[in-house]
């Protein structure tokens, strides 16, 4: 399947960031490409920090679970894969902080999910080199499920992706099914990582969205998506920012109940609604 592309040299519309043409792709197809989000200096200064926090406070493991792993993998290759994993940032340090309030980034977002907008959550996804950890076709919703679509992860690259390096896979227009039903167990019973059935979804059909250094990928909390393993010999490093309207309710999965930092615009408050507690 070819790559589907946004239109280039797009006229801008009265949205903050995005031109209304690029706004269409996104409602369209289900995720959008943003080159150059981050100016060189920015992603310098987030990639040099991001090594810190992966020095200092990230964990390595195999990663996800499940019977997938021997569908994308090798034996070998399966008992040796490792993800880098880290999440919240921003809560490590100031420029993390400053990349997830980025009024680039928050403006597109508020373009998409608007008028308000709040973050709900940032995660390190680093590849390492070889045997980087592949993802089975999921929908980001199995793990932080909400009432409705107006949620966007956001992608911000730190290196230049390929296929060869693990890359972002898309099912394009997928997110238009909305939720859908995830293997959540082993067949022995077993709880496992959420994913799609690999008999019934195949990353053959997915659309692949290589970006560059300063990049940010976004997509729908719908969006069936997944990626290869890292066959290069270097380290591939996302960090992974999720947004979503305030009035958007989450119902289960990573940081429920939990308050986001509002990025753009304000928190509406509705009839009998109290203000958050002080209280852990």
């Amino acid at each position: 399947m070819a790559d589907q592309k946004a239109p280039a040299n797009l006229i801008q519309s009265e949205n903050h960031v995005l031109a209304e043409a690029e706004v269409d792709f996104f409602t369209k197809h289900g995720y959008l490409h943003m080159p150059q989000v981050f100016s060189a200096d920015e992603i310098s200064a987030l990639a040099d920090d991001l090594d810190w926090q992966i020095r200092t406070w990230a964990s390595k493991g195999p990663g996800w679970s499940g019977a997938w792993r021997r569908v994308y993998m090798s034996v070998d290759i399966e008992k040796r894969s490792k993800l880098v994993a880290l999440h919240d940032l921003h809560r490590y340090s100031k420029v993390w902080c400053d990349a997830v309030t980025h009024p680039r980034l928050a403006g597109a977002m508020a373009d998409l999910i608007g008028p308000n907008v709040e973050l709900h959550h940032t995660t390190l996804h680093a590849k390492p080199p070889e045997t980087g950890h592949p993802f089975p076709m999921h929908q980001d919703w199995a793990f932080y499920m909400h009432e409705d679509a107006r949620y966007v992860d956001c992608l911000i690259h730190l290196d230049d992706t390929s296929d060869e390096n693990g890359c972002i896979r898309f099912l394009d227009a997928s997110h238009h099914a909305g939720a859908l039903e995830h293997v959540v167990r082993f067949p022995d019973g077993r709880p496992c990582t959420p994913h799609l059935p690999t008999t019934d979804w195949s990353i053959e059909d997915t659309v692949p969205v290589p970006a560059r250094r300063g990049d940010v990928v976004a997509f729908s909390i719908h969006m069936i998506h997944g990626s290869r393993i890292n066959r290069s010999n270097q380290l591939r490093r996302l960090v992974r920012v999720g947004y979503r309207n305030p009035d958007n309710v989450q119902t289960a999965g990573q940081s429920h109940g939990r308050p986001g930092l509002m990025v753009w615009g304000r928190r509406p408050r509705h009839e009998r609604q109290a203000p958050f507690t002080t209280e852990i």
